[in-house]
């Protein structure tokens, strides 16, 4: 009777610590979720949620707006991020029923305390695109799948199928977690391995669906990626951001270096220590499996990098692992014996410095949602624009959102664009003026406009205006300025005529 009160009582408290958790997951990912204006991508949601199509390449996330929000909220900042922050709160309890059935309870509850707090997750969950959505099916996907092929669970087994679907359709990227097991898969076969495993229905049964749904993914993805090279070959440089050019290596160094600092490093390091410690000490298959979970999407995705632009975003499918691993760190440091009292001290220590790492930007994320503030510049403007005024922007898909009566061109590296304009200004007999809205340098992976002579033909030619933006306490900093350029300097006819007018 004592032990059935005991385990009971551990179940109540975990229980509770869960819904402790899930509680402040839904205060960070709601609070303030509808203050920031749209930032670039979250354009082409609004876009496609309007009119949503099963032959767009990630269809599920605007399905699910244009059927579930559109009827009850306006697809604006909040009802965009609705969805979002919905999977963002679902991936806490996935995240934990996963992790504890794989990697034991305490693992299962420190990952999950990691995830709620991870400032990464936050901005994923406050983002009106698919990527909590992506996290919160690959945060189950192929652990069902893993353990409906070893435990012979057939119910693991379905919900693993319908959630890799599923993930399929929130972005293709989700699919390459598959990529690494299955290598794994086919380096360990023999030939009286395999003959032994097919002489059993159910292996039959599954190598049918699986062959089935590699079959169908090759047919959708693959054609996805050959038109997205396409695309960038195309039209090189076609980003609504203002990328730095950096070259090859560096690149691939800067990319990992982005999934690191995404994660925090003392999350990145725990993760991989962890899936070491599940090798070592528990489970060598399960350790492999979660390792190549990991690793098999970023090589393949940087290698990637090398052909053609990727963004950090694509690494999203592997994150879940990493914060499970460091789960097993951590709950081995609760375990081993230090020789201090009280004994959880150093442990404790340790999971509030890791905890603290990412605090900076969890701070951050509630000063300015990590956005330019874009609708702040075009209240500005808006009174200052005058019929004839040329507007370029980074993110001009945003700033012609708020400044709906104005056609805002893209601002990119190459001046060309720019002295042609200017050029058409000065034939023109009004004071019409050219307006370029910039960021200004936040971090090292956005541009300092010095690329293609940029930032010298603004000094050249403009007049610094206005500048918006919210200071955070993190590295990153997200400030815009906004120059007017009048012709009047390019024209000295213009400009004594002007003068001689005022007179």
């Amino acid at each position: 009777m004592k032990l059935e009160n005991t385990e009971g009582s551990r179940e109540r408290d975990q229980a509770l610590l869960l819904t402790a958790l899930l509680v402040l997951a839904v205060a960070l990912r709601f609070y303030r979720l509808g203050e920031w204006n749209f930032q670039a991508t979250e354009m082409f949601t609004l876009r496609d949620s309007l009119k949503p199509a099963f032959g767009n390449p990630r269809p599920l996330g605007y399905l699910l707006n244009y059927y579930l929000v559109r009827p009850f909220l306006p697809l604006d900042e909040f009802g965009l991020r609705l969805m979002p922050a919905i999977f963002g709160v679902l991936a806490i309890p996935a995240v934990y029923f996963v992790s504890r059935h794989l990697l034991g309870t305490r693992a299962a509850l420190l990952g999950t305390l990691l995830l709620t707090f991870s400032p990464t997750h936050v901005m994923y969950s406050q983002l009106a695109r698919y990527w909590s959505l992506v996290f919160f099916m690959c945060a189950i996907y192929p652990y069902a799948l893993y353990i409906g092929f070893r435990e012979q669970n057939s119910r693991a087994l379905a919900l693993g199928l319908v959630t890799a679907v599923l993930a399929g359709l929130a972005h293709p990227v989700s699919i390459l977690l598959v990529g690494g097991p299955a290598l794994l898969l086919l380096a360990s076969l023999r030939r009286e391995r395999l003959a032994a495993l097919w002489s059993q229905n159910w292996v039959r049964w599954a190598t049918l669906l699986l062959a089935i749904g590699v079959g169908l993914a090759a047919w959708r993805f693959i054609p996805m990626l050959q038109g997205w090279i396409s695309q960038h070959d195309r039209s090189p440089g076609g980003s609504q951001f203002l990328h730095r050019t950096v070259e090859q290596g560096v690149k691939q160094i800067y990319y990992l270096f982005g999934l690191t600092e995404g994660l925090t490093a003392p999350i990145a390091i725990g993760g991989t220590v962890g899936m070491y410690l599940v090798w070592k000490e528990r489970d060598k298959t399960l350790a492999v499996f979660l390792a190549s979970l990991a690793f098999f999407p970023i090589a393949f995705v940087t290698l990637i990098s090398i052909r053609t632009p990727v963004s950090q975003y694509y690494l999203v499918p592997v994150l879940p692992v990493f914060f499970m691993g460091t789960g097993v760190f951590l709950d081995r440091l609760f375990a081993v014996e230090w020789g201090l009292r009280p004994r959880w001290l150093l442990p404790l220590t340790i999971l509030a410095m890791i905890l603290l790492s990412g605090a900076p930007s969890l701070v951050s994320e509630y000063l300015n949602g990590r956005r330019y503030d874009f609708r702040g510049m075009a209240r500005w403007m808006t009174p200052r624009l005058v019929e004839g005024d040329i507007v370029f922007s980074d993110q001009p898909m945003v700033l012609a959102h708020y400044l709906p009566a104005t056609k805002v061109r893209h601002l990119q590296p190459d001046t060309t664009a720019l002295s042609q304009s200017m050029r058409a200004l000065q034939e023109t007999p009004r004071d019409d003026a050219l307006w370029i809205v910039a960021p200004t340098p936040g971090h090292a992976f956005r541009t300092n406009l010095r690329q293609g002579g940029l930032i010298s033909w603004i000094f050249e030619k403009c007049q610094l205006r206005n500048m918006t933006g919210k200071g955070r306490v993190d590295l990153r900093q997200q400030y815009l300025q906004t120059y007017r350029c009048s012709p009047l300097a390019g024209n000295p006819m213009r400009a004594a005529s002007s003068g001689e007018s005022g007179r």
